[in-house]
């Protein structure tokens, strides 16, 4: 039975009633929804609208749905009612009879699911935590394992300097960690519980909300029942989160995909992440990091759907919130997929460090390093950057590297050039002298790597 029948003298479209039901989606809050309905009792028992006795039955028969709701969720899904909440209502009814019915008393449907959807965002948010933190320390063994192995670092997908692979994976633990914070930073905003709101004008009974607030674990109660019903600005940040994070895990996916290419060789990934061709029997397809990097467009026009549901919505509550689930459901849903499977991807991945090497060692990576070996013997840096541009443009045409250029060669160019210019060109000079906070210096791959390890044991 629906939950606002008395109202109608026709029974609704059974179209309608398809395109208007959610409980095929919203199931996955029954836990929340008892939750606040435990809560809700507990507040319309204080200020007398049932007693004591009756609460104590309420909450029993409320604890027994939610052991069935966790022992099999996914039964709720057709059973035919409206939302979760009419389907909370008939089992309660069933199990205590006309005492269920005294349950809704003083609140609304729109209150109420703002409440289950903030409890659970928040449980959600909680696991995509954990989640991230253990990417990261993949991320983090990683660099431990190949802090030392020296590929080449790119610009405008141009060799540039040579850097890590340990250096790389690092890059990744710190856009984790902003995405950790954001999320966290998120869970705090919505720690605010709007039961009682109601409708929209606020409960008509006495009920402590601030009580109600702190037994369902909220800081404190929201301040506008207006706002309150309305408010999704939760859904939003969290798919915020989710769009950000997920354009990280797409800027990983596609550094190691263009990193396992043929034409790079750089890495290689397990057959546990890969798929082949059905039929090029040589193939050996990252689609594990594909799906990752396609996921992303899925996860971002999800918070755009959102953005754009609501971009206009006058207060307080419209049908149109109802669209705020599915997307973020399937949002959450695939982060927290693409963070497992980035994990899954770095635990077998195999580096062919001749082959980074001697990328690292080509494209004139040593250019910069020059100009600064010019800048010691008192020529300015920008005079110095144009005179190791000509060396450059020299080299080229000798099918030489800078390093294998002779001191005759070099003095051709520039007379203040000496033989000590060799050993800064040499790859362990050009790593260890970017010594400074951030840097690709042995000792400041070191310090970050332990570092990480203190800060994500907290």
């Amino acid at each position: 039975m629906a939950l606002w029948g008395g109202r109608f003298t026709q029974e609704a479209d059974v179209r309608f009633k398809q395109f208007n039901d959610s409980l095929v989606f919203d199931y996955r809050m029954a836990k929340q929804d008892l939750e606040g309905s435990k809560g809700w009792a507990k507040a319309i028992c204080s200020v007398g609208i049932i007693t004591k006795e009756e609460n104590e039955k309420l909450q029993t028969a409320l604890n027994e749905l939610l052991a069935e709701v966790e022992h099999d969720p996914h039964s709720i899904a057709n059973a035919g009612f409206e939302d979760i909440h009419s389907y909370v209502e008939s089992r309660l009814i069933d199990k205590v009879g006309e005492l269920g019915k005294k349950l809704h008393t003083g609140r609304s449907r729109n209150d109420q699911v703002a409440t289950d959807l903030k409890l659970w965002c928040r449980a959600q948010a909680a696991v995509l935590l954990d989640s991230i933190r253990g990417l990261q320390k993949s991320l983090l063994k990683t660099a431990e394992q190949f802090k030392d192995t020296v590929i080449p670092g790119y610009t405008h997908l141009q060799r540039a300097q040579p850097v890590t692979f340990g250096h790389w994976a690092l890059a990744y633990v710190e856009m984790l960690d902003r995405d950790y914070i954001r999320l966290k930073n998120a869970t705090d905003l919505m720690n605010r519980c709007p039961l009682g709101a109601a409708a929209l004008a606020g409960t008509a009974y006495p009920v402590d909300r601030e009580k109600l607030a702190r037994d369902l674990d909220f800081s404190e109660a929201t301040r506008n029942s207006l706002d309150s019903v309305s408010d999704r600005d939760h859904v939003l940040e969290l798919l915020n989160c989710a769009s950000i994070s997920m354009v990280h895990l797409s800027r990983f996916a596609e550094d190691l995909i263009i990193y396992n290419s043929g034409e790079a060789g750089f890495v290689e990934l397990s057959d546990r992440v890969t798929s082949g061709s059905s039929l090029m029997p040589q193939k050996k397809n990252p689609d594990a990091l594909e799906l990752i990097r396609g996921k992303s467009g899925r996860v971002i026009g999800a918070l755009m759907g959102m953005l754009v549901t609501v971009k206009a919505l006058p207060l307080a509550y419209n049908k149109d919130l109802q669209e705020d689930k599915e997307g973020l459901f399937d949002a959450l849903d695939t982060w927290h997929d693409c963070l497992d499977m980035a994990g899954l991807v770095l635990e077998d991945i195999k580096v062919n460090a001749d082959a980074t090497l001697d990328a690292a060692k080509g494209g004139y990576s040593n250019a910069t390093e020059l100009a600064d070996y010019l800048v010691t013997k008192g020529i300015p840096f920008r005079e110095a950057h144009h005179i190791v541009g000509e060396i450059v443009v020299f080299a080229i045409k000798e099918q030489k590297p800078l390093e294998m250029l002779t001191l005759e060669q070099f003095k051709q160019i520039c007379p203040k050039i000496e033989s000590d210019v060799y050993p800064c060109l040499e790859i362990d000079a050009l790593l260890s002298k970017r010594c400074a906070k951030g840097g690709v210096a042995p000792g400041q791959i070191s310090s970050a790597i332990e570092f990480m390890k203190q800060h994500l044991a907290c």
